[in-house]
């Protein structure tokens, strides 16, 4: 059995986003046990609005955190002073054993440190990083550091690279995953010192690295793993997450501006229904938080059900690879 500890009061919704999905992956897998981590009395309040027959009534287990932890509080403080949140706990139940993996929309800040203080780094690992697929015209780029550190050194963007190769590489089945390096231009004089270092490192390195790829790489180009520090990535993350919905949005406009508008609406409903299914945010939400001694899973703050749902099986994923394991053989190559 699979057992997934989420922080049910982390994110933007909480527990209104966390249970549903918990009840949806146990009626979609008879091999997973979720356990909600919160207020006993509010998940049990919420658990109670479902009709659920024992058998998966069986798999939601509830484990009481009397804390929790804001959006917008600082790690530091959250982790001396919260120590009893639903965050914590869920991932101190990683820690015992209890628990498989952790998933948690709640403040990402918060969640690395904590997780690096509970768990502790993997070997040869000396910073983690936040790791997310992301769509492309052919299948998914894994796009790392999205946010974890602003500032990384030359080694560890290499470390960055092994990690991301070896995520791609065992949980998505990729063999040999081609690795770049994310820089304003692909030639070999562009960029700053940081880059010129790291490329040179890859370089020497066993990576199947083809060089430095530009941003529009990351969508339209061929490349499984793409390698930048926490800064540029998560500017180049919100930034495409901005693009997206200003372009929903004017195509909602465009459509509503009068009668034949929305006539043709109604005769492009299947193509943007399709494109809906194969962009939706919701499909590609999880970011894993690599490096760290034990699998913990991001969702995003403001993801609905469906999109923490998404997460929860990114994790049972990583569970079922063995990833921490084979993170740690895939580095000693």
């Amino acid at each position: 059995m699979i057992r997934i500890a989420i922080d049910a009061m982390g994110g933007d919704v909480g527990l209104e986003t966390a249970v549903p999905a918990a009840i949806e992956i146990v009626r979609q897998r008879q091999d997973v046990t979720c356990i909600l981590v919160g207020d006993e009395a509010q998940v049990n309040a919420v658990l109670k609005t479902y009709s659920l027959v024992a058998s998966l009534r069986e798999r939601l287990a509830v484990h009481h955190a009397s804390q929790t932890v804001a959006m917008d509080e600082a790690p530091a403080l959250a982790l001396r002073k919260k120590k009893d949140s639903s965050m914590r706990v869920a991932i101190n139940l990683v820690k015992l054993g209890q628990a498989d993996a952790c998933v948690s929309a709640g403040n990402t800040g918060a969640l690395m440190a904590t997780g690096r203080f509970v768990l502790r780094m993997i070997e040869g690992i000396d910073r983690p990083a936040i790791c997310s697929a992301l769509p492309r015209i052919n299948g998914v780029t894994h796009l790392l550091d999205l946010g974890a550190n602003v500032d990384t050194p030359p080694d560890g963007l290499l470390q960055f690279g092994l990690m991301g190769a070896a995520v791609a590489s065992i949980v998505h089945n990729i063999d040999r995953p081609t690795v770049g390096l994310l820089n304003v231009g692909a030639e070999d004089v562009k960029g700053n010192d940081q880059v010129k270092k790291t490329t040179a490192l890859f370089k020497d390195s066993d990576l199947n690295y083809i060089g430095f790829v530009e941003g529009d790489d990351i969508y339209l180009g061929d490349t499984d793993v793409i390698v930048c520090d926490g800064f540029v990535g998560n500017v180049a993350l919100k930034s495409s997450e901005g693009v997206a919905k200003m372009m929903s949005a004017i195509l909602k406009q465009e459509f509503k501006r009068n009668l034949l508008t929305k006539c043709s609406a109604l005769a492009a409903k299947p193509v943007l229904d399709a494109l809906k299914g194969r962009m939706d945010p919701g499909r590609f939400n999880g970011a894993s938080l690599t490096g760290l001694n034990g699998i913990v899973v991001k969702s995003h703050g403001g993801a609905d059900s469906a999109g923490f749902a998404s997460a929860i099986k990114v994790a049972i994923k990583e569970v079922q690879a063995g990833m921490i394991d084979n993170i740690k053989s895939y580095l000693k190559k």
